[in-house]
């Protein structure tokens, strides 16, 4: 389904639990330097305008998204599950890539999606469809100094961290791990920084939330930007939520907190990223399946 402003690139209208989605870790999804050599300069030039006016900048690292496959559900016949294709990059190459005023000149001329974005970072981003134990949907509206769309509404989200992964080996001894116990670790992570992000963002306890549910990817036209999408109940009514946003971890990025109904939402998606819009657009499809089963 490909709109405007979204394209989804994969619909779980069912949902999938942690242990039905999968991830392959290799350094042959990482990003392809693109030929023309002026461009690629770009990026490091970029980056350094953007630290000379922003000095707080961190190079992170970041996962890539280069597709995904599907593969049988083992126990159950019939039944296959996806496995996300990962490589890395960082935050200075989205900036360079992604985020470069002539971004559209890093894709490739292909129908085929990762292929055409085979010269962007396209870190995988995520984000939380939460709803209230009274049935509202929790938006959060971004501050006008980030550096990506100021202003607009979004759902809580981030980032999967390769650093967490990194510390999550490193705290249990391990110092080198196989490359099936690293896609385990990266597969729980891409869970587990969706409900940190939704805790740190709009404040409410992790006991309140439940077990992310992972519902789809989405990429939104303008830059490319690939995000996964998760549903969470809060077991908090909407009022308690707000009452504790006031005290969120991460209260730098967004300046406002609301909670509404899916028919108010779907007159405020076009304030949101094109990726968010197909995040509601996946949670819509969850809906419907769940109405039709």
């Amino acid at each position: 389904m490909e709109t405007a402003d979204y394209k989804l690139l994969l619909t779980c209208p069912s949902g999938l639990l942690p242990s039905q989605l999968s991830v392959v870790f290799d350094r042959s999804y990482d990003r392809i330097p693109h030929p023309n050599a002026e461009l690629e300069d770009s990026i490091g030039q970029i980056w350094e305008d953007r630290v000379q006016g922003n000095s707080s900048l961190f190079n992170g690292k970041k996962y890539r998204y280069g597709g995904y496959s599907l593969r049988d559900g083992g126990e159950a016949k019939g039944v296959s599950h996806p496995c996300l294709h990962l490589g890395s990059t960082d935050y200075r190459t989205f900036v360079g890539t992604n985020l470069n005023p002539l971004w559209e000149n890093f894709l490739a001329l292909s129908e085929d999606d990762v292929i055409k974005c085979q010269h962007t970072a396209s870190p995988l981003g995520n984000g939380a469809i939460v709803v209230t134990a009274d049935n509202e949907i929790v938006v959060l509206r971004r501050s006008d100094n980030v550096g990506e769309f100021p202003g607009h509404f979004v759902f809580p989200g981030g980032h999967p961290e390769p650093d967490e992964v990194v510390l999550a080996t490193s705290q249990n001894g391990q110092d080198f791990v196989s490359i099936e116990e690293l896609h385990k670790k990266i597969s729980e992570e891409i869970f587990d920084s969706i409900a940190r992000e939704v805790v740190e963002e709009i404040g409410v306890p992790a006991t309140s939330l439940s077990t992310p549910v992972f519902i789809g990817l989405s990429r939104r036209i303008l830059n490319v930007r690939p995000a996964a999408f998760f549903y969470m109940k809060c077991n908090l009514p909407s009022k308690e939520v707000h009452q504790l946003y006031s005290s969120a971890l991460d209260g730098y990025e967004s300046i406002q907190l609301h909670t509404v109904s899916p028919v108010v939402l779907e007159h405020m998606k076009s304030k949101m990223p094109g990726c968010h819009q197909g995040g509601f657009a996946l949670y819509k499809l969850m809906i419907q399946a769940s109405t039709n089963a």
